[in-house]
């Protein structure tokens, strides 16, 4: 082994040994040296041993982030309470300049590694009683994200044109792939919300290589593109989405496989902008397509078979696609990830990663309760286990947990149960009312300059 890589592996169980009193998040237990140093080689990682490491950085983020996003110093306020309990630490400052620095100096790449190692780490660990037919199944969606109104966050993640300059936020689109059986986030993408290559279709593209063989795609109608579906397939994947509107479905044509059931040929469309020539070329000109009817719901899917896929096991897993609706809206609510905080593109892409780790690692917990106590982890309340995480912050930081604890920390995670409402149907409107304050319709500062000239005359 060569000089650096033993200097490396120092340096991270050296890291290990700052972060062992971390058990309240599942860390250490999903993530281990040999990962981090691995994942050190593979991006370059280069720093110094101090107090604000790479892991330290990161776990203070983490906590910061499950705290719903607060202040720089209220994260440097905890490290210092730790450090009080821990014998033979030097005191340090409780300015928060040494955390932001090593914010900025957390690199992107280790941040993305760490998530996809965990995510990876969750998939492995799915039940086969968690699988649809034997199948892996991922759902793909999107969502928006608005971040502070800075010059810097404007130039990367322009508002939307409607909006008038001053009076609008930065806002970006992200892409996630979502694991059917557990809700982990097993990859995303970001981009601009409008502009050339920054649709969902687009950002999708970049993540093709996180589908493995034999795969089954959920999404919703705006995927179910004659490309995207033909890229999936090159890879040996299915998949189950809702057909687009502006698709025509008649019954009455196609080979008939049953009532409101039948396969029809799509043929390829006209190259796009985006494709090459070549890879255009190597597409096949044509896709066997099943659709199938249920009510007012048109489903199409790749997978022909009837006999292992009836149309009633079809139509239920598509019913399954909300699963992603309700993560989206654990991440942006529960966590607080809907607005972000940080004033460059740089670190509100690294907010957004903590994001999705820290959300990935409740996963992991929520998932070992549900193997704990053998029922599916959808099972299990999201929003109960970040409240049970917070609540015994301080036991789980500063004292050593017993495997009777463990236990039974698992027992009343696994007893928060989701409430099993089939068939939910709600309004998008809100009752209460907000206060009737008046819109702001110039720049801020434009409004100040004008109440204070009042206050002036």
């Amino acid at each position: 082994m060569s000089h650096h890589s033993l200097t490396t592996k120092r340096r991270f169980l050296a890291l290990q040994e700052q972060v062992r009193r971390l058990p309240g998040l599942p860390l250490t237990e999903v993530f281990s040296v040999k990962d981090a140093q691995q994942i050190a080689l593979d991006v370059g990682l280069k720093y110094r041993l101090r107090l604000f490491s790479p892991w330290m950085t990161l776990c203070a983020f983490l906590w910061q982030v499950l705290e719903g996003g607060r202040s720089c110093r209220e994260a440097v306020m905890h490290l210092l309470a730790d450090r009080c309990w821990q014998k033979n630490n030097k005191a340090i400052s409780a300015r928060t300049g040494a955390y932001c620095q090593a914010r900025l100096r957390l690199s992107w790449e280790f941040i993305l590694g760490v998530v996809r190692r965990i995510a990876q780490h969750i998939s492995q660990a799915t039940d086969e009683s968690n699988l649809w037919c034997a199948r892996r199944v991922k759902i793909v969606d999107g969502t928006t994200l608005s971040m502070p109104d800075s010059a810097a966050n404007q130039e990367r993640y322009p508002q939307q044109n409607r909006q008038k300059p001053g009076l609008g936020f930065p806002i970006l689109r992200m892409v996630g792939v979502f694991c059917w059986s557990s809700g982990a986030i097993l990859d995303f993408a970001l981009g601009p919300y409008q502009g050339a290559r920054s649709s969902e279709l687009a950002l999708l593209r970049k993540m093709l290589d996180q589908f493995s063989r034999g795969d089954v795609i959920l999404a919703d109608c705006y995927y179910a593109s004659y490309l995207i579906i033909a890229l999936l397939q090159a890879q040996g994947c299915d998949i189950v989405s809702r057909q687009h509107p502006r698709r025509k479905t008649d019954f009455r044509r196609g080979q008939r496989l049953g009532k409101n059931d039948h396969i029809v040929t799509w043929h390829k469309p006209k190259r796009p902008a985006w494709l090459d020539q070549a890879h255009y070329e190597k597409l096949p000109a044509t896709l066997q397509i099943r659709e199938l009817r249920r009510g007012q719901l048109i489903v199409i899917t790749t997978l022909l078979d009837t006999a292992p896929y009836t149309k009633e096991s079809l139509v239920a897993l598509y019913q399954t696609r909300w699963h992603c609706e309700l993560d989206l809206r654990s991440i942006k609510q529960v966590m607080g990830m809907d607005v972000l905080r940080c004033q460059t593109p740089d670190m509100v892409e690294k907010e957004i990663a903590v994001h999705v780790l820290a959300y990935n690692l409740i996963r992991a917990l929520m998932q070992k309760a549900a193997q704990h106590a053998q029922q599916p982890p959808r099972t299990v309340s999201f929003a109960a286990t970040v409240q049970l995480l917070m609540s015994h912050r301080a036991l789980l930081w500063y004292c050593e947990i017993h495997e009777e604890q463990s236990q039974a920390i698992l027992m009343i995670l696994a007893d928060q149960r989701v409430g099993d409402r089939p068939g939910r149907c709600e309004p998008r409107a809100i009752k209460r009312r907000p206060k009737a304050q008046p819109l702001l319709t110039r720049p801020r500062q434009q409004a100040r300059d004008d109440i204070l000239a009042k206050r002036a005359g």
